[in-house]
């Protein structure tokens, strides 16, 4: 990331200038979006580097939680970006400017080849990591951005038509938005602690009810960072079942774990009594036993 901070800024400043004197919208959106990376790749470190700190008595899960509030931010600048782009657009359509073809070719291919090692740097964490995915996919973005300005220039310096410049300043703003979508979805996932989207309730539940468990209920899995997963459940035992209880512990523990989770509480009860007469006040919710794996539709 800080190799892709240093190749982003290095030249978001060059297209600035090649998008004013060239007169370009499509120029100029794919600089303003470079900006948006480099503060993107910016925000997605400094939450890295706060992400690594030990956790505290006070913040019990560190700074975990930065890496989605990073993305979040990431993906908001996405669809101002865009926005902006299309509200800047419908105003050239309006008054097309004349456009310098060759500067506007030169700078959109030197900031494709940025784009590129930039997005070759990223692609290899994206998939591990919520707050990298977003810098990733600002600079996909861009990418695409500097794909339309380069041929932009060409069919500017070809036939003379200016109006292609606000037409594919209009893909580029889809292009934008399409991207800051899903990321917008998978931030919304981790921030309402919704399950993540790989691991199936409904098989994990059936697979924990192995020999000496007669209920397992209050289930609730969530996702803290890219790299944690939380579980919490109450177990319940046969009371008379003979075996060892810690091996049993055990043995759901790494059940647990084969589902992809690694941080693990249960809390277990040996007793026939219904859960309700055992002082507990949980949400004892069962929907997992509605079905044995998670619905394909």
């Amino acid at each position: 990331m800080t190799i892709a901070l240093i190749l982003i800024a290095g030249f978001m400043f060059a297209e600035v200038i090649g998008g004013v004197l060239t007169k370009s919208l499509a120029l100029l959106s794919d600089a303003g979006h470079m900006v948006s990376d480099a503060m993107s790749i910016a925000l997605a470190l400094v939450a890295l580097r706060f992400a690594e700190r030990e956790a505290t008595v006070e913040r019990t899960y560190g700074y975990q939680r930065l890496e989605a509030l990073a993305a979040m931010v990431n993906a908001l600048t996405l669809w101002i970006v865009g926005v902006w782009v299309l509200i800047e657009a419908y105003h050239r359509v309006q008054d097309v400017p004349d456009v310098e073809g060759l500067g506007m070719l030169i700078v959109g291919v030197l900031g494709l080849l940025v784009n590129v090692v930039a997005a070759w740097v990223l692609h290899r964490s994206a998939k591990d990591s919520l707050n990298v995915e977003g810098a990733f996919q600002h600079v996909m973005a861009d990418l695409l951005g500097s794909v339309g300005v380069v041929i932009s220039g060409i069919v500017i310096l070809t036939t003379g038509w200016n109006m292609i410049d606000p037409i594919l300043s209009v893909v580029i703003a889809f292009l934008i938005l399409r991207s800051a979508w899903p990321l917008s979805v998978k931030v919304f996932h981790v921030l309402v602690d919704s399950v993540p989207a790989d691991i199936d309730v409904y098989k994990l539940g059936s697979d924990l009810e192995i020999e000496g468990v007669t209920l397992i209920h209050d289930i609730h899995i969530r996702a803290v960072s890219s790299d944690d997963t939380t579980f919490t459940g109450h177990v319940m035992i046969d009371p008379d079942y003979a075996g060892d209880t810690n091996l049993l512990l055990r043995r759901l523990r790494e059940i647990i774990k084969g589902h992809g989770i690694n941080h693990i509480t249960i809390q277990m009860d040996k007793t026939a009594l219904p859960s309700s007469d055992l002082g507990c006040d949980e949400s004892h919710h069962v929907n997992y036993l509605a079905a044995r794996s998670r619905s394909s539709g």
